[in-house]
């Protein structure tokens, strides 16, 4: 068997989401022909998303009858210089916004790292929410970072994430009084001075709003897609658009909508209750022409695992549980597609 044999077999193997074969679309990066093994690298860029995983299962299964051992790797060329590669050994930079505060942003961006992780991914978890850094109490993380002798940051872990946030690095009830240059500053040095090592995601909790901390991020690191966090009620999809322009003036990929405390179920009489209205979300996803990532509805479970550093996501008897699974499947699902898309994209000549 040689090289065009491979291929041939591969090109039989269809990419769902970009409506074409493998081949075709430039997802193959290399093929290695030895002895007994093939060894295949793919343009897969979104690790542990389950629709990556099942591509992958499928290149196996067309290549089965040929007698080879298969090997499968994968990578993504991002196309960025070296000096724009400010954290190289991170593959995807996920930022979590919302257009106003309460509709819990920060809940949804510890559940889709904790899901991201449950799932087998190297996940880190960065609380940029400079004013109100919430995300350690969310995940009971009480050990502090530590410092290497090149004065560098190790971050701690919980829950298999390693996190940073500001909250780490100020007293516990101290107000973060801060202009925009010492924002940049700090998020910056945090970018840099943080040993992250080697990660699949970074998920990024974003302060609300639109304001310094969002363009330092956006300005000084290669994001790779965002997640827009809304509740339905009107007034919550205002502030939403606001986030979904900011994004699309930086050139960055919108993963999709989030509509968070989409109902509400009584524990007591079984009754559903839309308390901040129903659906609003997804018609706002639709409006938009982005994609729906998920609703997710009123739940006390959320609250008592957030406050007891449990993320509900980990509880595999919660329909809240899953409902937040399903939403860190398909962030990571939207992710892999938007970097197969370019890669795709960048592999066709032009017309």
């Amino acid at each position: 068997m040689d090289e065009q044999e491979v291929l041939d077999l591969l090109s039989a193997v269809e990419d769902p989401d970009l409506g074409g074969d493998i081949v075709s679309l430039g997802l193959v990066n290399d093929v290695d022909v030895g002895p007994d093994t093939v060894s295949i690298d793919l343009a897969l860029g979104a690790p542990y998303s389950p629709a990556e995983t099942a591509l992958a299962g499928d290149v196996r299964a067309a290549l089965e009858g040929t007698g080879y051992g298969i090997e499968l790797s994968a990578s993504v060329d991002t196309g960025l210089s070296a000096d724009e590669q400010i954290l190289p050994n991170v593959e995807n930079i996920i930022a979590v916004a919302s257009g106003k505060g309460g509709v819990g942003k920060s809940t949804v961006a510890v559940n889709v790292a904790a899901g991201l992780s449950e799932l087998g991914a190297r996940v880190g978890l960065f609380d940029a929410d400079i004013y109100g850094p919430n995300v350690p109490r969310m995940v009971e993380a009480d050990a502090q970072p530590k410092a290497t002798r090149e004065e560098t940051i190790v971050p701690p872990q919980r829950h298999g994430m390693k996190l940073m946030s500001m909250d780490f690095l100020v007293g516990e009830d101290d107000p973060v009084i801060w202009r925009g240059p010492m924002v940049h500053k700090v998020l910056t040095q945090l970018w840099e001075d943080v040993e992250w090592g080697a990660l699949d995601y970074m998920v990024v909790d974003l302060p609300p709003g639109t304001g310094d901390t969002q363009l330092t991020l956006l300005q000084s690191v290669p994001v790779s897609g965002a997640v827009i966090v809304t509740t339905p009620q009107a007034v919550a999809l205002d502030d939403a658009r606001k986030g979904l322009r900011m994004f699309g003036e930086h050139e960055t990929p919108v993963l999709g909508i989030v509509e968070n405390m989409s109902g509400f179920v009584c524990p007591d009489c079984g009754g559903e209750h839309d308390i901040f209205g129903s659906g609003g979300g997804e018609a706002f996803a639709e409006e938009v022409d982005m994609p729906f990532l998920g609703r997710v509805p009123l739940d006390p479970a959320v609250r008592e695992g957030g406050d007891a550093g449990e993320p509900v996501v980990l509880d595999a008897d919660s329909e809240t549980g899953g409902a937040f699974r399903s939403v860190a499947d398909a962030t990571a699902n939207m992710q892999g597609i938007v970097r197969r898309r370019s890669v795709s994209a960048r592999s066709r000549p032009a017309e």
